[in-house]
């Protein structure tokens, strides 16, 4: 009545093999349907955000909660100093640490004006 010992590790190997078999497959097929539907609804929300919306998820870190500048500019008075076309054309192209394309094109003229009446 000798039992081999090594048979339950043999029998939790084979299951894990296959188990991690298992989970790749599915992976796959998941990462296939993540990255078809997830970039589609992203998008959709950003075309259908507000311009606080828009500046709440993208540009808070920077421009701060209150409008008051962080690491970068105060944007309290920015219509004082720049035009809203100049405002629309910072937005969509950056510069000076500021990154482009943060905002969705057609949402560019909204954000601009939006910008330029923060007092």
């Amino acid at each position: 009545m000798n039992r081999n010992p090594l048979i339950p590790f043999l029998l939790i190997a084979i299951m894990g093999i296959g188990l991690v078999f298992i989970l790749s497959i599915k992976g796959l097929y998941d990462a296939k349907e993540i990255a078809g539907e997830g970039n589609k609804t992203a998008q959709e929300d950003k075309a259908d955000a507000s311009p606080e919306e828009i500046y709440k998820a993208n540009c808070v870190t920077c421009h701060g909660e209150n409008y008051e500048g962080v690491s970068g500019p105060k944007l309290k008075g920015v219509g004082d100093r720049m035009d809203t076309g100049a405002i629309k054309e910072k937005i969509e192209k950056g510069g000076n640490g500021m990154p482009g394309g943060l905002v969705p094109a057609e949402k560019l003229d909204d954000m601009a004006k939006w910008v330029s009446e923060i007092k």
